[in-house]
């Protein structure tokens, strides 16, 4: 039987663990190791929760620990409760718009921004082709995509009358995952890359490369297409230290960020300026704003709603989103991220 400080002990052991797990940032942990890959998944931590109350509640029926399972099941109805409210305030809807509450540009001010992971190629330039065109994007970030394939994707959207220049980074021609490919529309003029190809800050992230292209007659977005290394054990210093330079990137007043940043907001949280909205540096997050930042692109072998948002297009506050989508059509595509795509309105 247990007497009554252990029980108080336990719970209370048990209580700061689901509050570290619901909002780790509030103690410093979200760019831990173990709780930086816990918070990632806050819906199937729900599942999980409800899992545990059905246990608790068939183990009820033993009289001395009635007590202590009872407290235990109220601790995990608020930690569900409480992680519902986050992911619902984030927004669950994969196909979302947003309607501005101020003037808008005109149409041909619009930039739609296209975002997939490509796992190293895998869904084939023709599917890449097909969804740029399809989504009518003016900026594709690829992460994983070598040069070769970025030039075939544009040699195609070419001969469907959507002209694209291409941008490639890569830190080796040994793995895939090491190139990143950006394609621009020459509707938004020329642009050049400006930043080191060799990995590590001050000129890029440190294991998988981020392109950052800047318009050559000054005039339009700073574009990034950004790849972050994923939080794994060995990696977790590079990792912070990707999310750190890519804030820094986010400093001016006309940036857009695409691309795979293996992290939730969650993770960004203390590298946002003071401006309203934003998250990194001054970029706001556009799935956050169309509320649908709660919908996860990776791992495709799973549910959007029960996946981790970890890729994302953000920009600063002279654009405002006017629609997103988490696309979920190309699961069986071959890559384990799902394509995320947004569109960019002048805010004025």
């Amino acid at each position: 039987m247990l007497t009554p400080l252990l029980r108080a002990l336990i719970l209370l052991a048990a209580a700061v663990f689901l509050l570290v797990l619901t909002w780790p940032q509030a103690f410093g942990l979200h760019n831990t190791w173990v709780v930086a890959h816990l918070v990632s998944f806050r819906a199937i931590a729900v599942i999980a929760a409800i899992v545990g109350l059905i246990l608790l509640g068939l183990l009820r029926f033993m009289r001395p620990l009635r007590r202590t399972l009872s407290m235990a099941m109220v601790l995990l109805v608020l930690f569900a409760v409480a992680n519902v409210g986050i992911l619902a305030s984030r927004g669950f809807t994969a196909n979302a718009a947003q309607v501005s509450t101020g003037p808008a540009g005109t149409e041909t001010d619009t930039v739609t921004v296209l975002s997939w992971n490509t796992l190293g190629d895998v869904p084939g330039a023709a599917v890449i082709a097909e969804l740029a065109l399809a989504q009518d994007a003016d900026v594709v970030t690829l992460p994983e995509t070598t040069e070769a394939t970025g030039i075939h994707v544009a040699e195609m959207m070419r001969e469907a009358g959507r002209p694209m220049w291409v941008h490639t980074l890569a830190f080796d021609l040994i793995s895939k995952a090491r190139s990143t490919t950006l394609l621009i529309s020459p509707d938004l003029g020329d642009y050049a890359v400006t930043n080191a190809a060799g990995s590590g800050p001050p000129g890029n992230t440190n294991v998988l490369p981020t392109v950052v292209a800047k318009p050559v007659d000054g005039n339009g977005p700073t574009i990034v297409a950004v790849h972050a290394v994923a939080p794994i054990q060995y990696e977790m210093s590079n990792w912070r230290s990707d999310l750190d330079w890519l804030a820094t990137q986010c400093q001016g007043d006309n940036v857009i960020l695409a691309g795979d940043f293996n992290s939730t907001l969650d993770h960004m949280a203390g590298r946002a300026n003071d401006n309203l909205n934003s998250v990194l540096g001054n970029c706001a997050d556009a799935a956050l704003s169309a509320g649908a930042a709660a919908v996860g692109t990776w791992h495709t072998s799973i549910p959007a709603l029960l996946g981790s948002p970890i890729d994302h297009i953000m920009a600063t506050v002279n654009w405002q989103v006017t629609a997103l989508r988490v696309i979920e059509s190309l699961d069986g595509a071959g890559s384990d991220h799902r394509p995320i795509v947004a569109t960019l309105t002048p805010a004025r």
